[in-house]
């Protein structure tokens, strides 16, 4: 009885995701890292670092 190891193959495209956001949300992206500039600096702004 012999057994078959290897393993199927697939195309790179399909192992590299990574569910990250899609491209159709770039303004997400955009919109939640000036959100995050903005806390940062008001953090900053109340510790009094600046």
């Amino acid at each position: 009885m012999t057994a078959d190891t290897a393993a199927p193959t697939a195309p790179a495209r399909n192992l590299t995701r990574t569910g990250g956001p899609k491209e159709d949300s770039n303004w997400l992206e955009h919109v939640l890292g000036w959100t995050l500039v903005v806390v940062v600096a008001m953090f900053v702004t109340q510790v009094g670092w600046f």
